[in-house]
């Protein structure tokens, strides 16, 4: 199976106000969630460039060749 966003599974956001002892303000982080197909959409473009469906992260050059 190639790695698309329709593939991912679910991804339940849950906003708290519960602070996070491990950082010192406090904070959480949520930069995570805009990423998740990122992946899928760099494999498919590579595909669509080249051809080969490269399915395995990380994507590099030698994988390609």
């Amino acid at each position: 199976m190639c790695p698309s966003i329709s593939t991912l599974p679910r991804i339940d956001v849950i906003w708290n106000d519960i602070p996070d002892p491990h950082s010192p303000l406090g904070l959480h982080g949520i930069g995570e969630i805009g990423i998740t197909g990122v992946g899928a959409a760099v494999g498919n473009a590579i595909y669509n460039a080249t051809g080969r469906r490269l399915r395995e992260l990380p994507m590099t050059l030698d994988k390609l060749l």
